[in-house]
């Protein structure tokens, strides 16, 4: 608990890796995401028996599925957060091949479970969705191309780590999944700009960014309804939409009480993408703050001590990764308060999901081992020895 107050106590060569990892690693980090993990369980209790009932199958089934894929989940975060960065780096590109593999196979052997996307593989027992495996490797990947450009005579990294990004947002824009597209580009973006990117190149981008949303809208069906009921004046009340909205409505500031919200048992995906709104019409606007604030909680502690580090791979990765963690959070619950076009994007630990919660747990895996204090590995540093 001193720690935990007083700040982290640097790790020393020879540490064995335990003591090492418990003296630098961000507890706070790490107590929020149990904390939205617990969230997630006591949502899914809530949300999950309709629709086993709806399947045919007993009461507490996805919520026993949810609890067995968040432990594999806290297990990978815990195990990855004890990694070396290069050790990171190096699954980082590992898991970004096999990842764009993986999604370029998607056309031919994926199935689109009659959401009108293919974005899974079923494997019988359970599902798979490589994007969300694909996008904490792309980060890494990126970070290191970007960090080699800033070596003297360094291979043109921002170039070739921008190409990447194009690839995968074409993979990705295939399905399609405009969301994930959106949010690898954002990432990147951000690191492009944590690397030193001119503002006029970014904003060339993001410009770039919306002709291309104007294209996808004229070829896409799909990527077209979603746009038009965002922009409708008069939402339709049968859609998920419809029925997310009126349950925030709903549930006020206190909800309507513990096992008496009806939206889960009209919402198809309450258990997933809009979680949010069985949280918010059950237990009302206080426990959507306590999540909104987990969530900033660790999106903060993280970029604060991403300031304080000198190396560049760690920073950029580091950028990545949080503000991709952050934004899919915020899209999320953005698109259930209807701020943001529906985009079938979960919820951080919080919302049911193999490929979600597992991915999760790789993400903040690697965040916590970028963000984790060591031997002279603050940017002051490098400030007081120019002074001595």
């Amino acid at each position: 608990m001193t720690e935990m107050v007083h700040g982290t106590a640097r790790a020393h060569a020879g540490d064995p890796v335990l003591p090492r990892w418990l003296r630098t690693v961000d507890k706070w980090a790490i107590t929020c995401v149990f904390l939205l993990f617990g969230v997630g369980l006591l949502l899914g209790l809530a949300a999950s028996p309709p629709l086993a009932a709806r399947n045919g199958l007993p009461p507490f089934y996805y919520v026993e599925r949810q609890a067995a894929f968040g432990a594999m989940a806290l297990a990978t975060m815990l195990v990855v957060s004890m990694m070396s960065p290069l050790l990171v780096r190096r699954i980082g590109v590992l898991g970004f091949a096999a990842g764009l593999v993986a999604l370029a196979l998607l056309p031919f052997l994926g199935t689109d479970f009659g959401k009108g996307a293919v974005r899974w593989y079923s494997l019988g027992f359970a599902s798979v969705q490589p994007s969300e495996f694909l996008k904490p490797c792309f980060v890494v990947l990126a970070a290191w191309l970007m960090a080699a450009a800033q070596d003297v005579a360094g291979p043109p990294g921002r170039s070739v780590s921008f190409a990447v990004a194009l690839v995968v947002v074409g993979l990705l824009a295939v399905q399609p999944d405009f969301g994930q597209a959106a949010l690898v580009l954002f990432g990147w973006g951000v690191m492009y700009f944590v690397a030193g990117a001119p503002i006029a190149l970014l904003i060339a981008l993001a410009g770039a960014a919306v002709g291309a949303g104007v294209m996808a809208y004229n070829a896409s069906e799909h990527f077209a309804r979603r746009i038009d009921g965002f922009l409708a004046p008069d939402l339709d009340p049968r859609t998920q939409l419809g029925f997310a909205t009126n349950a925030i409505q709903e549930g006020g500031f206190f909800g309507v009480g513990v096992g008496e919200g009806q939206v889960k048992w009209s919402l198809p995906d309450a258990h997933t993408d809009f979680i949010i709104a069985v949280a918010a019409e059950e237990y009302g606007l206080v426990l959507v703050l306590f999540v909104i604030a987990l969530y900033a909680a660790i999106v903060i502690r993280s970029l604060w001590r991403l300031m304080r580090e000198r190396d560049p791979f760690i920073r950029l990765a580091g950028a990545g990764l949080v503000v991709m963690f952050g934004a899919q959070a915020m899209i999320n619950m953005g698109v259930a308060v209807r701020l943001l076009p529906a985009k079938g994007m979960t919820l951080p630990f919080v919302s049911y999901g193999g490929s979600s919660l597992i991915a999760g747990g790789l993400l903040m895996g690697m965040l916590l081992a970028c963000t984790r204090a060591r031997p002279q590995g603050e940017i002051s540093d490098v400030f007081g020895r120019g002074g001595r």
